[in-house]
């Protein structure tokens, strides 16, 4: 077929799209001087692509003087894409036009059944339930979508699409969550790709890390890992395997995610609070102690949670302080082993506890400024708890662009 006219033809539609889509609101005569394109061409293909829902005309552009031509745009509501992000305990949602425009975002908490076969069963259900639901909310059919992309707490086996090393609260759901039954379970094109990395995507794309050479994402939360770009790609290695920092060996022969992870830190915390113990005890019996301490001990001791932890130490609480003065030590000792092999431009940290920068980046600095060789730029993530369903947006747009443009040339 190449060489066709009609192929040739495509080929004209798809660098106008580009055009377009680059430029924003063009006339006719714009797009003939932006492509290169004889203005007949330019017509012909326009109309085609108004056939096909592609582009749109937005009505007469105010001109000073002369004939006011019609502006023509890129029709970015002809399909939507959604990006879903399944965490350990919650499952984040997207829902975007081709601009990456997110126009709707829920959450719902992760409900994971016993019984491998029916939580299997329930987890794709629970899935779609929520997708048919935002759909409706938003007045879509499952026609309007292109592609959804699944960001999982997980290495993604490149060659499969089969998951390996999901995060532990997820262990036993590795089938479910796998390239080929999430195709299987919805009507459009599925993309699949570990959480971390989709996060580094997004913060590049529209987040802290926007136009970074080299960076490196790294998430704390229930998990840890990391996503590095080099010049706007992800590197993924042996197996997909780059960036699987919860395998690093700490010096004390732990794995990293043991001792970073939410538990990690709580472990931390506990540890750091046993000489309380006494106190506690003291207090239950009516003995005249400290209020203020034992106040505080008991509280982080049996409520502990992060949030109470980062809370605590917003406040000012000596003990709080103390056991992340600790915690970040042992993150600053990780990125600085990543630092020396990557020399990254920047480092961004996220997740559900990397996320807390106010408590977290002024401690890490303090070391990177007096132990680092190489001394990276270290932020706190941008998007937040969106990042994850951004990058998957953007992948899920990336993948259906390139089928229209496809489809075009068929």
């Amino acid at each position: 077929m190449a060489g066709t006219p009609q192929y040739i033809r495509n080929l004209n539609e798809n660098l106008i799209m580009d055009a377009l889509i680059t430029q924003g609101t063009m006339s006719r005569a714009d797009i003939s001087r932006q492509t290169g394109l004889s203005k007949p061409t330019v017509s012909l293909a326009v109309e085609h692509l108004i056939d096909r829902n592609l582009v749109k005309e937005m009505g007469r552009a105010d001109n000073a003087q002369g004939r006011k031509a019609t502006l023509i745009r890129f029709n970015e509501t002809a399909y939507y894409v959604c990006g879903i992000d399944i965490g350990a305990t919650r499952i984040r949602i997207a829902l975007s036009d081709l601009t990456g425009e997110i126009i709707a975002y829920r959450t719902h908490p992760m409900v994971v059944q016993e019984g491998q076969e029916r939580a299997e069963a329930t987890m794709l259900e629970l899935l779609r339930g929520h997708l048919n639901e935002l759909l409706d909310e938003n007045h879509l059919n499952w026609d309007q979508i292109q592609c959804i992309g699944f960001g999982i707490p997980g290495v993604v086996l490149p060659d499969s699409g089969r998951i390996h090393r999901i995060v532990d609260p997820l262990v036993g759901l590795e089938q479910a969550f796998s390239l080929e039954s999430l195709s299987g379970a919805f009507p459009c094109e599925v993309i699949l790709e570990n959480d971390v990395n989709l996060a580094a995507l997004g913060e590049y794309r529209s987040g802290a890390a926007a136009g970074c050479n080299l960076f490196v994402f790294f998430s704390i939360g229930t998990g840890t890992g990391a996503g590095i770009m080099v010049h706007g790609q992800l590197l993924r290695g042996l197996g997909g395997l780059t960036g699987e920092i919860a395998e690093m060996l700490m010096e004390d022969g732990r794995r990293l995610e043991e001792v970073l992870s939410a538990d990690g830190l709580m472990q931390l915390a506990k540890r750091h609070l046993n000489p309380h113990d006494e106190l506690l005890e003291a207090a239950d019996l009516g003995a005249d102690v400290n209020v203020d301490v034992v106040g505080f001990a008991d509280d982080l001791h049996r409520h502990l949670t992060p949030e109470k932890l980062f809370e605590a130490a917003r406040n000012g609480e000596i003990d709080a302080l103390d056991i992340l003065q600790q915690y970040s030590q042992m993150i600053a000792s990780a990125l600085r082993h990543i630092s020396v092999v990557l020399a990254p431009d920047l480092i961004v940290l996220g997740g559900g506890v990397g996320g807390n920068g106010d408590v977290l980046l002024p401690l890490l600095r303090q070391v990177i400024s007096e132990q680092f060789p190489v001394q990276p730029q270290l932020i706190c993530s941008k998007l937040g708890e969106q990042a994850v369903v951004t990058g998957a947006v953007q992948v899920a747009i990336k993948q259906t662009m390139l089928n229209l443009q496809q489809e075009a040339l068929e």
